[in-house]
């Protein structure tokens, strides 16, 4: 099985089951392993207290590391990766790329879901990079993703749109360094609106809910993508 057999076959729904997929390619394998490295770094920046002349040696290789990436192949945003026919399918990218869920951007604090019939479930966990008030998630990364996750739960009622509007209810504190459980259900779909419902979870507690409109642009299709 080569490659493109694997990004359209087996490996083309990243999100079938509650285990975190695997990279679909060597090449992705590393990206994520990169992205993870400096995702890893930025946690431990914001919790260290490095001496200046560290510091600044540090800075020093981590701008020749982006030197390097520089100079590279560049592509330029997720269409551009899909259209090259080597990195996987709008999903794959979804799954890797994405700026809340994706396992590849170090961006994210990473959201692993998986959906059954119209309901998606997940699992993250936000460390002090991402912290707000103190010892919990910073209140907008809190949206950010129940925006994401709803959105998934959205694209399995097989109307997939873009967000149109999203109330979020605060009900207590998100912890940090918590793993942190989300469920969302598609509750209505009305011709190019999808409502979904969601919540997230932390230590059985209800930490925050939202309700979510998705609306499908006319002249947008997921299958193109």
């Amino acid at each position: 099985m080569n490659d493109k057999t694997k990004i359209l076959g087996s490996f083309a729904n990243p999100f079938a089951n509650p285990e975190i997929t695997e990279p679909i390619s060597d090449h992705w394998k590393l990206r994520r392993r990169m992205a993870t490295a400096v995702h890893a770094i930025t946690e431990t920046l914001v919790t260290s207290i490095p001496s200046n002349e560290e510091l600044e040696e540090m800075a020093k290789a981590l701008e020749k590391i982006n030197t390097v990436l520089e100079t590279s192949e560049r592509k330029f945003g997720l269409l551009e990766f899909v259209a090259d026919g080597d990195h996987g399918g709008h999903g794959e990218m979804n799954h890797e790329h994405n700026a809340i869920g994706g396992f590849s951007n170090p961006l994210s604090p990473g959201i692993n879901i998986w959906v059954e019939g119209t309901k998606a479930f997940g699992t993250t966990e936000c460390g002090f990079a991402y912290e707000g008030p103190p010892g919990h998630v910073h209140g907008g990364y809190v949206a950010a993703i129940l925006d994401q996750f709803l959105g998934m739960a959205q694209v399995a009622g097989g109307n997939p749109g873009m967000t149109g509007k999203l109330e979020i209810r605060y009900l207590k504190p998100t912890p940090l360094n918590t793993k942190l459980q989300l469920e969302a259900e598609v509750s209505r779909i009305d011709d190019r609106k999808t409502l979904v419902n969601g919540q997230i979870f932390a230590n059985n507690n209800i930490t925050a809910k939202a309700e979510g409109l998705f609306i499908r642009p006319t002249r947008f299709n997921l299958q193109d993508h």
